[in-house]
């Protein structure tokens, strides 16, 4: 019998794909026509409807093969509703997989008939953060996951490029909810908000590329404007499909999740201290980042190591923001990026010298070191202490009295290779013959990346 993790990820795959086709069958009709168009050497889809006026176009996407298949299926799609809420509620009943509030998911399903993700809008915020347990197969932490707030971004520049537009996004809101209404704005005519009565808020966000500003700009593709944030120009590219778990499904884009964890690190840091927001950022985070490590290692280095190599200022907050998740999951976060704990500020470890044991089947001395209220396991083997550290023989006795009588020296060992080598274990520290060098002044750890600290080959 196949396990229960591979069973929800084919289920989930099956709705995703299905939701796709549908989606793909309501935003254009049999009558119509599909053309090609190359911009910048780069081909894009439009979709050709005849009409009183002659003939209009609606914007499909950029060419992938992906599309190119939907393409040549199009007039293959049939009406399959039934099955997607069958799969929609094997999801949430036995897979345990949580529904959105209806008030929230209703109006993203309003938007996506309106044809925003179509055009490239991204769901991001809480609400994306939503679609992960499924996408991923995983149960993620429900109290991370609560909203009442949409959040819709889109490049500016995509919103030109693609010619094409939704009706007026109030009008959308309202045949959802009739007491949706525009927030007031400090910059009279720009409206980047909109509130429902009691309920549910939806705000349209776009990338700040160029100087602080707090003025809105407009995104024509969805006739509306849109708030300006630094980091979100990384956070929305390449967004994946994915399905939020109401009804027959809907279908929409949301950040790629190793993005979505790595923008959270970010954003959490430049939130005051203490704020609920921020808390909620890191939580979020860990949830996703604790899967990552083990699900998407790859995605995770490469979305990792862009955002290192946009600047200081990103490698800052991105190390400060990991510095405040668990330490166990940090630490399979930096054996995937392959990143030292010395990235992280405050990060260290400390000795309080209780008392060492010998663990005579694996012969090695072990002692424990703290950090962050946390306890590492520290192990040095025998080896290593008749090599460098004269014990007089293989006996549990003389492993002891070499080790207390070098505490200190070992201490600083396990310290550096705690600090400075690539992670080998979450909490262990294991000091091998081979990782350890005379120096002028005692002993060191070899330079350049250790390998495991039990292993017989020289680094």
């Amino acid at each position: 019998m196949p396990a229960p993790a591979l069973v929800l990820q084919t289920t989930y795959a099956e709705l995703l794909e299905r939701c796709a086709s549908a989606a793909f069958s309501e935003d254009f009709p049999e009558e119509g026509n599909f053309i090609k168009k190359t911009v910048r050497g780069r081909s894009y889809w439009y979709f050709q409807l005849p009409s009183s006026k002659g003939r209009s176009q609606r914007y499909v996407g950029p060419e992938t093969p992906e599309l190119l298949e939907r393409i040549a299926r199009h007039k293959e799609a049939r009406d399959d509703e039934r099955e997607r809420r069958s799969l929609v509620s094997t999801l949430v009943r036995s897979f345990g997989m949580s529904r959105p509030p209806p008030e929230l998911a209703n109006v993203v399903a309003a938007l996506a008939r309106a044809g925003v993700f179509r055009l490239r809008g991204v769901l991001v915020g809480t609400a994306a953060y939503q679609t992960y347990s499924a996408m991923l197969g995983v149960k993620l932490a429900d109290q991370a996951a609560r909203t009442g707030d949409i959040d819709i971004a889109q490049f500016r520049n995509v919103s030109v490029a693609v010619e094409d537009e939704t009706p007026p996004m109030l009008d959308i809101l309202k045949e959802v909810e009739p007491t949706f209404r525009p927030v007031s704005s400090l910059h009279p005519g720009r409206v980047a908000s909109y509130q429902a009565k009691g309920g549910v808020r939806v705000d349209f966000l776009t990338p700040n590329e160029g100087p602080d500003t707090d003025v809105p700009e407009p995104l024509p593709s969805f006739r509306t404007d849109a708030q300006p944030l630094r980091f979100l120009d990384y956070l929305i590219h390449d967004p994946e499909p994915a399905v939020l778990l109401h009804g027959a499904g809907v279908y929409v884009l949301v950040p790629a999740p190793q993005r979505y964890a790595i923008h959270k690190l970010i954003v959490s840091r430049r939130r005051a201290v203490g704020a609920a927001k921020q808390d909620k950022d890191i939580r979020q985070a860990e949830a996703l980042l604790r899967v990552l490590a083990s699900t998407r290692p790859g995605e995770l280095a490469s979305a990792w190591t862009e955002a290192a190599g946009r600047g200081r200022t990103w490698r800052s907050l991105v190390a400060e923001g990991l510095g405040q998740i668990e330490a166990d999951t940090r630490d399979l976060v930096l054996m995937a990026v392959r990143g030292l704990r010395n990235l992280l500020p405050g990060v260290d470890l400390a000795f309080r010298a209780p008392k060492p044991h010998y663990v005579s089947d694996r012969d090695v001395v072990a002692f424990e070191g703290e950090t962050g209220g946390g306890v590492v396991l520290c192990e040095i083997t025998g080896e290593a202490l008749e090599d460098h550290f004269g014990a007089a023989d293989s006996g549990k006795q003389a492993r002891l009295d070499a080790f207390l009588k070098n505490r200190s020296t070992i201490e600083a060992l396990a310290r550096a290779k705690y600090l400075d080598r690539p992670i080998e274990e979450p909490g262990h520290i294991l000091i091998g013959s081979l990782e350890i060098e005379q120096s002028g002044t005692g002993v060191r750890l070899r330079s350049g990346e250790a390998g495991p600290g039990n292993s017989r080959v020289a680094p």
